[in-house]
């Protein structure tokens, strides 16, 4: 296995994953505030799960997102 390939590849993954999983949220969060769903001062609970099926592993994060 190559290092440097390895690491660079995992870090490619995770880079795209934080872009995308952020402008996601964003959408979401600004939808919600629009229909009224959302006020605009919550703390809301968040979990993120990363999985890689040939290895059978997954990862969890859980964390908040405070919109104030």
């Amino acid at each position: 296995m190559n290092e440097d390939i390895f690491n660079t590849s995992i870090r490619r993954f995770l880079k795209t994953l934080g872009v995308t999983a952020q402008r996601e949220i964003e959408k979401a969060v600004r939808e919600a505030l629009a229909d009224g769903r959302l006020k605009g001062n919550e703390k809301l609970p968040a979990t993120a799960t990363v999985a890689i099926g040939a290895l059978s592993f997954t990862h969890e994060v859980s964390g908040a997102i405070e919109l104030e």
